[in-house]
């Protein structure tokens, strides 16, 4: 039985474009029925120009909320996302910049409260990783850059953001299997994304009395631009083989969880981490 999960490829430019990978990304199921879950809630996502972070957009619109989309400088996958989001007929910001910036986060807060007036959603999505065969191999440069965009990134949008979100708002992280299991050739990104989940759960604790809720989703291997920029063409075809189910995940397997966490029927949920990861026990 072959372990062949994708056809083999590799992009050279980082980050990833979702437009040159086969087959695309599926980020919106057939069969999702939306029901205004989220219905006049403004939205901040970050990373959300392809990959997850536009199935958390779509989602989001065809649930009725107005979306702020984030993106470092993918125009052309971003634009693909807003159409996807104004066919929905939600309204919608698209600003490209870095969210390790601390101006560019408060630069994005300023103009979603000069246009909405409020911030109910903040989802922290944005991320890099780059693969080292050995910590011998990782550059100092490039921990740094892992932590300033997985983490640090997250730490300023939040921080900008938190002073104009009332009782009953939501921020969701995105971690990874990756801070649960580890990964041999992920050290720095592993790392980062085992602080995204320390984050998630003392933040939940400290916001539990402001009525704010934070939560967190931990994808296991997912179709994103992450993989074939950062992987080579052999790693890609096996992409997601060693999980039980045998496959990488879609976007669009992501995307409910994510409107879950963001409504209210997730009222008795904070601190926690959703394992959408192809059925890997993580215990966490």
């Amino acid at each position: 039985m072959s372990d062949t999960t994708l056809p083999p490829q590799h992009q050279d430019r980082r980050p990833g474009r979702e437009y040159a990978m086969t087959p695309a990304p599926v980020y919106i199921s057939e069969t999702y029925a939306a029901a205004d879950k989220l219905r006049g809630r403004v939205a901040i996502i970050s990373g959300a120009d392809s990959g997850i972070g536009r199935a958390v957009a779509v989602h989001f619109a065809r649930e009725g909320a107005n979306v702020v989309l984030l993106y470092l400088e993918e125009d052309r996958d971003a634009e693909v996302t807003l159409e996807e989001v104004a066919a929905a007929g939600a309204e919608f910001l698209m600003l490209a910049g870095d969210v390790a910036e601390s101006a560019h986060c408060r630069k994005v807060v300023d103009q979603t409260l000069e246009k909405w007036g409020r911030i109910d959603v903040v989802v922290n999505n944005a991320g890099e990783q780059h693969p080292q065969d050995s910590l011998e191999d990782i550059a100092e440069d490039q921990w740094q850059r892992t932590f300033q965009t997985n983490i640090f990134g997250m730490f300023q949008l939040t921080k900008a953001a938190l002073p104009h979100m009332e009782k009953g708002a939501t921020i969701i992280n995105t971690t990874s299997v990756t801070a649960y299991k580890g990964n041999p050739v992920l050290l720095d990104y592993s790392s980062s994304k085992g602080a995204i989940t320390s984050f998630t759960r003392s933040l939940a604790i400290n916001l539990a009395k402001r009525g704010i809720r934070v939560n967190a989703v931990a994808p296991g291997p997912i179709w994103t631009p992450l993989i074939p920029s950062t992987f080579s063409e052999e790693t890609v075809e096996t992409f997601g083989a060693d999980t039980p189910l045998g496959r990488p995940g879609q976007p669009a397997e992501l995307g409910p969880a994510y409107v879950y966490l963001a409504c209210p029927d997730s009222s008795y949920m904070t601190g926690q981490v959703l394992h959408i990861n192809g059925g890997s026990i993580v215990n966490g």
